[in-house]
């Protein structure tokens, strides 16, 4: 991986992970087409940057972590159901994971239900004495976290399975959007910390001593990674929640559509899409 690598793979995370379509997906895409080595490192860093891009929900974000304690326990109550699916499918999602058709697949199908959610979860106002939430119970908030399992298929979006979940619970699309944020927060720790024991344990099997388990060109890679994505995450997270507050989700929706339909159209012509 060289620095041009990680630069655009971070752009591409920053700008991804709090939208509906899917950073995995765009990011082992992109690696294929750039030639990213499919190296245990390469695996590594494209689950590690994602703590840059989290880090941003916090500096967004801070006075609602001092809110009250209730708040701790429904990202809790969220955050239990994924980590069982995580470890019980976890050798069923690194299979999927390699494989291009079932990214294609799912950036279309969830496309086809974000083109469709606002008719079927429209917005309320005031002045229809509207009854949607801003704030989930816990009820709510287990239901959004059964939502989430659904990202372990790469190509789902845990942005977008979260923040359809909060819709079904009469959440705001604002609330919807910023509790799928606050749940990335343990979701992407969670999985960062997991993908660190599974390389250190990789490494350690081939005979690396723990000081020399990275080099100074891979620290300086995940630090360029974590910089940039947290950066463009500030960004992104401002600009989306204005945009779907007014607009809706309909538009990446069909950007979803578009781009999953491209990927099927290349599979379809035989060309060869391998992902890492």
């Amino acid at each position: 991986m060289t620095y041009w690598h990680a630069l655009i793979l971070a752009i591409i995370e920053g700008l991804t992970e709090f939208l509906p379509v899917s950073s995995t997906g765009h990011m082992v895409i992109a690696s294929a087409l750039m030639g990213v080595p499919a190296t245990p490192f390469t695996k590594l860093y494209l689950v590690v940057i994602q703590l840059g891009a989290i880090l941003s929900v916090l500096v967004v974000y801070w006075k609602r972590f001092f809110q009250s304690f209730d708040f701790y326990l429904k990202l809790l109550v969220a955050f239990l159901p994924v980590v069982v699916a995580g470890l019980t499918l976890k050798d069923y999602i690194d299979a999927m994971l390699e494989s291009v058709t079932i990214v294609a697949v799912m950036l279309v199908v969830g496309g086809i239900v974000l083109f469709f959610i606002d008719k079927w979860f429209p917005q309320e106002t005031p002045q229809e004495g509207g009854h949607q939430l801003t704030n989930p119970g816990f009820r709510q908030a287990f239901v959004i976290g059964l939502f989430q399992c659904l990202a372990v298929v790469p190509g789902t979006s845990r942005s977008a399975a979260t923040i359809i979940g909060g819709l079904t619970q009469r959440l705001t699309r604002q609330a919807a959007a910023e509790f799928a944020f606050f749940l990335a927060m343990p979701t992407m720790a969670a999985a960062a910390a997991k993908d660190l024991y599974d390389y250190y344990k990789l490494m350690i099997s081939k005979g690396v001593d723990l000081a020399q388990l990275f080099t100074a060109e891979e620290v300086k890679l995940l630090v360029l990674g974590n910089v940039v994505a947290f950066v463009v995450a500030l960004l992104a997270i401002r600009l989306f929640i204005g945009f779907v507050t007014k607009f809706g989700f309909r538009a990446f929706g069909i950007y979803r559509i578009i781009v999953g339909g491209i990927l099927l159209l290349m599979i379809g012509l035989g060309i060869d899409l391998q992902l890492i």
